[in-house]
């Protein structure tokens, strides 16, 4: 998964997006600049919230289903048993007693969504599994 991660330059991309948010903060700033300290402060914060709720959140989630997707190909190739990467989201999500922030505010898809999607993606990651020869 992390492997995946520096393979598909997740941090490059976020780098770029953070550099993006600051340029529309300091743009906003511009255009409040004349308003009162109240104004402005509304703005800019309504701005925060509303950049990372509606695009560094979910291209955060983007980038993690990216991982666990090649991370799953990646550990069959590997000569891991694929199976297990739902299995041990499922006792994740065990051991968590559900307790996980709304899937909306969360960096990380839900552990539900990740199990969902492993399960999706199994027949292209069997595909690439052999067996090691323990």
């Amino acid at each position: 998964h992390e492997v995946a991660h520096a393979i598909a330059r997740h941090g490059n991309e976020r780098m770029s997006q953070g550099l993006v948010q600051q340029l529309g903060g300091v743009a906003l700033a511009v255009a409040v600049r004349d308003k009162p300290a109240e104004t402005q402060a509304l703005y800019m914060s309504a701005y925060g919230v509303a950049s990372q709720v509606g695009v560094l959140l979910p291209f955060s989630r983007t980038h993690e289903s990216e991982a666990d997707h090649l991370g799953l190909i990646f550990m069959a190739m590997a000569g891991y048993d694929p199976h297990e990467a739902p299995k041990f989201w499922q006792r994740m999500e065990s051991q968590s007693g559900g307790a996980q922030p709304p899937e909306f505010l969360s960096t990380h898809p839900s552990h539900t969504t990740r199990i969902n999607n492993l399960n999706k993606w199994m027949p292209e990651a069997m595909k690439y599994y052999r067996p090691s020869a323990n």
